[in-house]
């Protein structure tokens, strides 16, 4: 994972997010969720098409490979993790929160964000109601 580059995580986990809401992900979608240009999209998706990350045929709908998706939701997953313990546990507010999630989710190791990950669930088992909106 840390070949791709922080920017190309974003562009995974940006596909990933937006085909949990949308049938099909475009270029667009990814450009207005990441806040860049749309030749900027082209560019990145290239490279992860040359990556066998994704699929998308010439000005097609673009879709996650089953090693695509393995890595979006791994960087995903490390989001949601840092997001829920910024917010829930150290009362960060949202928007701060979700800012500084996605800049750490690049560079957590795998080690801190299994501890993490631990802390967290270990803390929602205990705590259940803290974690509910």
């Amino acid at each position: 994972m840390g070949k791709l580059g922080q920017r190309m995580e974003d562009y995974l986990e940006a596909i990933l997010v937006i085909s949990k809401d949308n049938k099909v992900v475009r270029v667009t979608d990814v450009a207005k969720k990441l806040g860049v240009k749309k030749p900027s999209v082209v560019v990145a998706l290239k490279k992860l098409k040359e990556q066998g990350l994704i699929i998308q045929e010439r000005y097609g709908y673009i879709e996650l490979t089953d090693e695509g998706k393995k890595v979006a939701e791994e960087i995903y997953k490390r989001h949601v993790t840092l997001l829920s313990f910024f917010t829930k546990v150290l009362g960060i507010p949202e928007e701060q929160a979700e800012q500084e999630a996605c800049v750490m989710e690049h560079y957590l190791s795998q080690e801190s964000l299994d501890k993490l990950e631990s802390f967290v669930e270990r803390l929602k088992k205990k705590c259940p109601g803290f974690f509910s909106d």
